[in-house]
């Protein structure tokens, strides 16, 4: 589709569903999304605008569903289960449908965080699935076209507070830091206003990324550092680094410079914090955003 035309991003969807989940050799793919998928849209003057990134919409499982079934239940549409998608990317955090285990619902709630500050840090377009801020589900449906009922109906009374103040904050970073929404595609250009690249991939040990890594399953934990476009007509000094960790708790070295923590999706109630030292510990199954400024939440 030509430029000003946007398209929903399916690629962005099920490589960022796979990554959480835990698939192997799933960097590659996520550095792409993360940065608009400009293999495919970086042409004909088209911008970041032209992906619309999405972990759900309204076909398909609802966020929370995603997170708690490995399989669709559509008994209810009339067609014995055949419609809609078979393959979710989907993970039950180690029980089918809901629970009362604090320990899967905390876990549901982590794996939740992680996908949507994702979503959020992604170049382009994010589109949030109405009722995902608050935690609906449709029971296991994903495929809900027929029905006009409480499968289907959004239950604000049962709203998660929690999730939707951990939304509101990915949604006010995003907002002052505007680094994270940039409408042209970032391709590690050296910016001529300070000789620094726009984009630098980091390996946790503060490393490049050599070209083997990119597809070693162990590696796991992504980091970039995000500036302005170095073609921009003025560059803005705001910088973000962030670290997007799948595996096991992980030491993290940051760049250079002062930097503010201020999203860790395991405790997502912190506020921002200022970090003087070299070296921080990126939890297991975590995303850590940071800012050269503590403006944004």
């Amino acid at each position: 589709w030509p430029h000003p035309f946007a398209e929903w991003n399916d690629k962005y969807r099920d490589t960022v569903r796979r990554f959480w989940r835990g698939d192997g050799q799933m960097i590659a793919d996520l550095s792409e999304r993360l940065l608009g998928s400009a293999e495919y849209f970086d042409r004909a003057g088209r911008t970041t605008c032209a992906s619309v990134n999405f972990i759900t919409a309204h076909d398909g499982f609802t966020l929370e569903d995603l997170v708690s079934f490995t399989v669709k239940r559509n008994w209810a549409n009339g067609e014995e289960n055949r419609d809609g998608h078979g393959d979710n990317h989907s993970d039950n955090m180690g029980v089918e449908g809901p629970s009362d285990d604090p320990a899967v619902q905390a876990a549901r709630a982590l794996r939740k965080r992680n996908l949507l500050a994702t979503l959020m840090l992604s170049q382009g377009v994010p589109m949030l699935l109405a009722g995902d801020e608050i935690g609906n589900s449709q029971g296991g449906n994903n495929n809900a076209y027929a029905q006009d009922n409480a499968v289907s109906w959004i239950d604000w009374a049962a709203a998660d507070e929690a999730m939707l103040d951990f939304v509101r904050r990915l949604t006010w970073l995003r907002r002052h830091h505007p680094v994270l929404r940039q409408k042209r595609f970032l391709h590690s250009q050296v910016r001529p206003t300070d000789a620094l690249p726009d984009l630098a991939w980091r390996r946790p040990d503060g490393a490049t990324p050599a070209p083997g890594d990119w597809h070693n399953p162990a590696f796991t934990a992504l980091c970039v550092v995000i500036r302005g476009s170095a073609v921009a007509r003025t560059p803005t000094g705001d910088a973000v680094f962030a670290v997007l960790n799948a595996g096991a708790a992980v030491d993290v070295i940051l760049p250079e410079g002062k930097w503010h923590l201020m999203i860790d999706t395991t405790r997502p109630k912190i506020g921002p914090a200022a970090y003087n030292r070299p070296m921080i510990t990126a939890p297991a199954s975590s995303v850590l955003v940071f800012a050269n400024t503590p403006q944004g939440v």
